[in-house]
């Protein structure tokens, strides 16, 4: 049984702001956490929440609509909360935007913030593009970290943020705060693939544990399980790559991708610890199937298929599409290297980044095609049994503002462990 099949029994309880097509969601879900409350604002992806069942079999509670007109229901979780998720609009960061930052409309950060000092959860867990680390946006990412750690100490109506920051820093130099009204932070920088996601994703994931909790920092360990170093030595050494995981790949695409490896040192520093984790897991074997896929592989899709933009039977959303081109700057997907990162709006959907490189070097007298949202999808790592709302272009924005689902469980499983540390956990009555 693969690790996304196992079922895990409930834990604890959680609610997810901003939560999108769901992978956020649907992690920490798998990680036994309980959705008491689930809010989203975009009517297809709000749409796609409400068709699919959770994990567990029953409806995901969302409320949806603008998350600042949420108060009474935010009021009536204080106490109940064990981990408030979310991944508020990256926009206003990322790297792909207008990059406005804190000027920016779609600044969701205040509306964690609320959301905390409303329910006092005993944990957070935010999720966010590593254009927050941009030395033009690290003053504020220092702030969001203040925010976070004091979200009780409420700014000033006429304030700036750089006020407001003044202000946090001298409390917390006086170390004068409540634990019960503090909480303990950590901010990861993380490539979604050394976790096991078959997709280059560079993101920043913020975890809080409330200070009066006591939770020993030693304890939440999600340590990177895969590695690219372990990729190539597996396909170029012994070959258990080609052998173990795609015998049938056509010998002449083998050797294309072996030719164009990078040669590894195994002397240098941290080389030889990075060859006892698992491969990266490539779009190949995406497509083959892995975790709750396991043992489904996507069929190659035909000509017609494409140019028709048929579905291929028994795959939701296998569809094929046509006019897939590449140009300077938008290269394709390679399939025996994790994808790029997916992306949503015009930079990404269309674009470079949903095409992929076929073996077949004659199809369609290009040898590439646009991925579909399936293949996308389990980029992402989600089932093939969720399915999303919406047409196309919908569908791969969902997909790309999402956060994979793998990653997401894996750090709500370091959160449990953490919380179970301390008993946090055990008895929900106390500490809360």
């Amino acid at each position: 049984m693969s690790e996304l099949q196992k079922k895990h029994p409930e834990v604890g309880t959680c609610v997810e702001l901003f939560a999108g097509g769901g992978g956020l969601a649907m992690g920490v879900h798998n990680a036994g956490f309980r959705p008491l409350l689930v809010n989203e604002y975009a009517p297809r992806a709000v749409e796609t929440l409400q068709t699919n069942p959770t994990p567990g079999g029953g409806k995901w509670p969302v409320i949806p609509g603008d998350v600042r007109l949420i108060d009474e229901e935010f009021d009536a979780l204080k106490g109940q909360v064990d981990i408030l998720a979310g991944g508020p609009p990256c926009q206003p960061f990322s790297l792909g935007g207008v990059a406005k930052g804190t000027e920016d409309e779609r600044n969701m950060f205040p509306q964690m913030f609320r959301a905390i000092r409303q329910m006092r959860p005993k944990a957070v867990i935010c999720e966010n593009v590593q254009g927050l680390l941009r030395p033009s946006f690290r003053s504020y990412f220092t702030y969001i970290l203040n925010e976070l750690r004091l979200p009780f100490v409420q700014r000033e109506p006429d304030a700036t943020w750089e006020e407001h920051n003044e202000v946090l820093e001298k409390i917390l130099a006086n170390d004068s705060v409540p634990a019960s009204e503090r909480y303990e932070v950590k901010a990861t920088r993380v490539n979604a693939a050394d976790f096991g996601v078959p997709q280059i994703r560079q993101r920043v994931i913020i975890v809080a544990f409330r200070a009066d909790l006591d939770v020993n920092w030693d304890e939440f360990e999600p340590q990177p399980a895969f590695s690219d170093e372990s990729l190539i030595h597996s396909m170029r050494e012994g070959g258990e790559y080609w052998k173990g995981r795609h015998p049938g790949v056509d010998p002449a695409a083998r050797a294309r991708t072996i030719a164009n490896l990078p040669e590894l040192n195994y002397d240098s520093p941290g080389v030889k610890e990075k060859l006892t984790r698992k491969p990266w897991r490539t779009l190949r074997d995406a497509i083959a199937g892995i975790d709750e896929n396991e043992g489904r592989p996507l069929p190659p899709l035909k000509l017609v298929e494409v140019a028709e933009k048929l579905e291929v039977s028994g795959f939701v959303e296998h569809r094929g599409w046509p006019g897939a081109r590449i140009y300077k700057g938008h290269t394709p997907n390679l399939l025996d290297r994790p994808a790029k990162t997916v992306k949503a709006g015009v930079h990404g959907v269309p674009g470079g980044e949903s095409v992929m490189q076929l073996d077949d070097v004659t199809f369609d007298g290009t040898g590439f095609r646009y991925m579909t949202v399936r293949e996308t999808a389990r980029v992402m790592t989600f089932p093939d049994r969720w399915k999303l709302a919406g047409p196309r272009g919908e569908m791969m924005r969902q997909l790309g503002n999402a956060v994979p689902v793998k990653l997401a469980e894996t750090f709500a499983n370091a959160v449990s462990a953490a919380l179970n540390s301390v008993g946090a956990l055990d008895k929900p009555g106390e500490k809360r």
